[in-house]
């Protein structure tokens, strides 16, 4: 078992009832997830993601993907404020992007590491402050939890069954216990909650 010690490690995504974070069409089938990530739930669920994170760690689609669509909301006036503090600070912020074939790194502010999930984050906690939020990479997320180093759980579960996709809690994952600290439900059925690791 992990030691406490160090920058607390959080991750967050969205998933279904059925544990799924897309459908069976693949990683771009979002559509059981879509209706509700703009409910004011899930918008007042995201700005607690980040409020205390000091670094972003992305898989390498999740980070091509964002960059296609935050900055832009950084600097739009007319967006939710919500999504704008949020827009803001993952454009400002240190981001660490996961990847095996990205040769350069996508965003400003942002290096490019080639090296297990485990590895890199338990050298990020040893240095700096601020907690070092995952930020919706499944295939970051899911080697973390294997290795037992993630200290909080951001999920949005939305109330839909896709019946297929990708699945964040495989067969396998250690055996850990977790203590619900907060829980929000929507006008749509989401559930925003966070779960802390009990050491």
């Amino acid at each position: 078992m992990t030691s406490s010690t160090g920058r607390k490690v959080t991750a967050n995504i969205a998933l279904t009832l059925d544990g799924h974070y897309n459908g069976p069409a693949g990683p771009a089938d979002f559509g059981a997830i879509a209706p509700y990530v703009t409910s004011d739930v899930a918008r007042d669920h995201m700005s607690r993601i980040w409020e205390n994170a000091t670094t972003a760690v992305l898989g390498r689609n999740n980070a091509e993907g964002f960059l296609g669509f935050w900055p832009s909301v950084a600097g739009d006036e007319n967006a939710d404020p919500r999504d704008r503090g949020y827009a803001k600070w993952l454009v400002d912020t240190e981001k660490v992007v996961l990847s095996t074939t990205l040769t350069e790194a996508p965003w400003e502010r942002a290096r490019v590491v080639n090296a297990p999930a485990a590895d890199v984050v338990t050298d990020l906690k040893a240095t700096g402050e601020g907690e070092i939020l995952v930020n919706s990479s499944a295939s970051v997320i899911k080697p973390l939890l294997a290795a037992d180093l993630i200290d909080r759980l951001y999920l949005l579960i939305c109330p839909e069954i896709t019946g297929g996709g990708g699945r964040l809690f495989d067969d396998g994952l250690p055996a850990t216990r977790w203590t619900l600290t907060r829980q929000e439900t929507g006008s749509l059925g989401e559930a925003a909650v966070i779960y802390d690791r009990k050491r």
